[in-house]
């Protein structure tokens, strides 16, 4: 079985306008180097609780990582593999990093420590757009930033953020065509999604237009040689990012420090597995690592209070497989569904299937697999409503 960690860093130099993840300016938590003492902490609470071995992948997120001194980073990944959770030639190895906060030393001391894909935060080209959104970079440190990851010959993605206020079809073309010519191996279009009362929802690209440049984004980045993966990803051939894929497919996962997330479908903790995570706010998290000090724990989730976990019932893991499988452009298999769930399941799911299929949103394969169609991939949400299950549905 896979299984990948995730390790949360949550300082940024200013929180982003559109920003909903826990994170913090530098200034108003916890120091760096005692941040990175509760995640050391964390781990001995909870190493007993997972599987040891070779990870499939590690990922460090945010927050910014980069923004920290590189060897607390490092630090973690030895403590990591220290207590068994080592990273092998196969294991994808990531860092998030914002423009502006890497430099050739810091490069070489992560790739050093066996990182092997850096995830750009770099979202625009364009400056008047990164200012209204509160980005601290300009594009020029973008494009800096980008040509230091090609000195190297590293492996990296690209996030692009579309749909902002005043944004045109003609800025975003722009910033397309200059993801191009960098070429990175992986693209990652995020369509900007806000509360209507949002300050950034205002002078937004109308849903027609927001349309459009999803579209162009689509074909664009397919005329460059990127394959659509998973709705908001594409890679190059062989490029497809391998710790996000542990979320699409129903692996488990282990999120250490603050607000992260884990998921373990293992039978034993529940039928349908369990989804766990730690406390959002700084101090809260804080406490619950302190008043868990000297301690250890066999099963994921129970270092937790009781809203900090859940045992999935039936129609949850249903619906979340329904979900993740068609985000993926592998799509949802029949063989897959049937070996989860059982057959008497899927004769009772596969009457949605067509009625998607009859609307032209799915269409189904002969290898058994059923898949987003373009239409589909535009109105996604109204597909996934009807594959949202509630309780007592599914027996």
């Amino acid at each position: 079985m896979s299984f990948g960690i995730y390790v949360h860093i949550p300082y940024c130099l200013q929180r982003c306008t559109y920003c909903d993840f826990a994170t913090y300016e530098q200034s108003q938590i916890l120091p760096p180097e005692k941040y990175t003492k509760l995640l050391f902490q964390e781990i001995d609470q909870l190493k007993s609780a997972h599987p040891k071995g070779t990870l499939t992948s590690l990922y460090f997120g945010g927050g910014t990582p980069s923004l920290i001194e590189p060897s607390l980073i490092v630090s973690v990944v030895e403590k990591l593999a220290n207590e068994g959770f080592v990273t092998g030639r196969d294991t994808e190895v990531t860092l998030e990093i914002n423009p502006a906060t890497l430099n050739p030393k810091k490069m070489e001391t992560y790739l050093k420590a066996g990182f092997n894909r850096f995830s750009v935060g770099a979202q625009t080209f364009d400056d008047s757009l990164l200012k209204m959104v509160h980005r601290e970079h300009s594009a020029q440190q973008t494009r800096e930033t980008l040509d230091l990851l090609r000195s190297f010959d590293a492996n990296y993605s690209f996030d692009i953020l579309f749909a902002l206020p005043r944004q045109t079809q003609e800025g975003l073309r722009r910033d397309l065509d200059e993801v191009l010519r960098f070429s990175p191996q992986h693209v990652s279009p995020y369509c900007l999604t806000v509360p209507e009362e949002h300050p950034l929802a205002k002078n937004r690209p109308l849903e027609n237009d927001q349309l459009k440049m999803f579209e162009m984004i689509s074909v664009s980045l397919r005329e460059g040689g990127y394959e659509r993966y998973e709705i908001s990803n594409f890679s190059k051939p062989g490029f497809e990012a391998i710790h996000n894929s542990l979320y699409w497919e129903d692996e488990p996962y282990w999120g250490i420090g603050l607000s992260s997330h884990s998921y373990n479908p293992t039978p034993v903790l529940s039928p349908w597995g369990r989804r766990y995570w730690n406390p959002r706010n700084i101090n809260d998290y804080e406490k619950l690592i302190l008043a868990n000090q000297g301690r250890q724990f066999s099963s994921p989730g129970d270092n937790l209070p009781k809203d900090h976990f859940e045992d999935l019932a039936i129609h949850q893991t249903l619906t979340d497989f329904c979900h993740t499988s068609l985000r993926r452009q592998k799509g949802l298999s029949k063989a897959r569904f049937e070996a989860k769930f059982g057959p008497e399941r899927f004769r009772k799911v596969e009457p949605i299937l067509l009625q998607l299929q009859e609307q032209n949103w799915l269409q189904m394969y002969d290898n058994g697999c059923w898949q987003l169609t373009e239409d589909g991939l535009v109105i996604s949400n109204q597909v996934f409503a009807a594959l949202t299950f509630l309780d007592g549905e599914i027996l």
